[in-house]
């Protein structure tokens, strides 16, 4: 199996911690270059020395950019791009606070839209002239389960998840000619600081402690137990490895067994 990655240069969004350095830190064991995009440089420059350099040419770097502040976002991803072709693109956003879709502000549903699938596709456009070039390129957006079964009380990310989802499959068609893939990896419970805020709103929201919270979480999950992070990223990995060059437009869940959907 070809899993091999040096030579390629992956831009990994929300790369100082979470899912995203774990994904991270699996490219980079596999060969590749990394950039972590974050916003705080503290956060990027510590995650930077947790990435493995497996050979002597290999190089890793940050960019601190809010994908909320759209030109500067593009202005620094360009100039990443423009001095070393992206030919991986894992597209990973913090998701949007909790609560009914019915009682959300505009603001909520604006704000997503503009942090998830606009930034996603600024982004986008500045690495695909590098990927269109080489002839490989990889966009993986790390989303959620509630693509296939809305997740309650998170109205807001279900709706602008599904929007990212359905713009994925559409980018599929349109960029598979180019030996572009687009898939989207739906994490199901993962140990990270999303969980944390999503045990914390539900415990608020019930009265109960978070620890009952958790316990109910994992009792809905065959495997038993919350994801670890490099799990994820191991799946994110091979996505973006010349060994998974005929998946293309596909949803990919990582949930233990959780969702009853096929």
């Amino acid at each position: 199996m070809n899993l091999d990655l040096k030579g390629k240069h992956a831009l990994v969004c929300g790369g100082s911690q979470g899912i995203g350095h774990a994904a991270a830190i699996e490219l980079a064991t596999l060969g590749a270059d990394v950039t972590l995009l974050a916003r705080s440089p503290d956060a990027l420059e510590k995650a930077l020395t947790a990435l493995p350099r497996t050979h002597a040419a290999q190089r890793h770097a940050t960019i601190a950019a809010d994908m909320n502040e759209h030109t500067g976002l593009r202005e620094k991803v360009d100039a990443a791009a423009n001095a070393h072709a992206v030919h991986i693109l894992v597209n990973n956003t913090g998701g949007p606070p909790g609560g009914p879709a019915h009682t959300a502000a505009l603001d909520d549903f604006r704000i997503a839209f503009n942090q998830h699938l606009m930034a996603a596709q600024i982004v986008l456009q500045a690495v695909l002239p590098g990927m269109r070039e080489s002839g490989y390129g990889r966009v993986i957006n790390v989303i959620s389960t509630s693509v296939k079964e809305p997740i309650r009380n998170l109205g807001v990310s279900n709706t602008i998840r599904g929007a990212v989802a359905s713009w994925a499959k559409t980018l599929a068609g349109e960029l598979g000619p180019f030996g572009i893939t687009v898939n989207n990896v739906l994490p199901g419970y993962t140990k990270t600081q999303r969980l944390e805020q999503i045990l914390a709103d539900r415990a608020n929201a019930t009265g109960k402690d978070e620890e009952t919270v958790a316990s109910a979480m994992i009792a809905s999950v065959p495997a038993g137990r919350f994801a670890d992070a490099a799990e994820i990223g191991a799946v994110i990995a091979f996505l973006a490895s010349p060994a998974a060059g005929y998946v293309n437009g596909i949803n990919v869940p990582v949930d233990g067994g959780r969702m009853q959907s096929l």
